[in-house]
């Protein structure tokens, strides 16, 4: 049913394609950088259409591969992070089996931000 659905759409589509074209038959004049010509308004507007269309998808499967080689970097550094947190778990887990308390340490590959204060301080000696 779908597919009848999606015939019945094309062929209006179509139908309105091939109107619109019979109507828009007039020869129009096409400046170019190297001359110009006469072409039928219908070939100049679709002309545009398929141009417009051609670009838009160029910039839609570029910005596709960008966000798929973000994706590929996000999801090895989760993967990354995972190991070290089960890495982590297991220590965690290995310590409370010997009744032992670990140490806290904070594990980061991140810079810890500077205290404003501690720069005022800083500066000023």
């Amino acid at each position: 049913m779908k597919l009848q659905w999606l015939l019945l759409i094309g062929l209006v589509f179509a139908v309105i394609i091939a109107v619109f074209a019979v109507v828009n038959v007039d020869e129009v004049p096409v400046n170019y950088v190297f001359g110009e010509a006469e072409w039928p308004l219908i070939l100049v507007i679709l002309a545009s259409a398929l141009l417009g269309f051609l670009l838009s998808s160029v910039l839609a499967i570029m910005r596709n591969y960008q966000m798929q080689r973000k994706i590929k970097a996000l999801q090895k550094e989760m993967a990354v992070k995972e190991t070290l947190i089960a890495t982590q778990q297991n220590e965690i887990g290995a310590y409370q089996k010997a009744g032992i308390e670990p140490e806290a340490q904070i594990v980061t590959s991140e810079k810890p931000p500077e205290d404003s204060e501690e720069k005022t301080t800083k500066e000023e000696i």
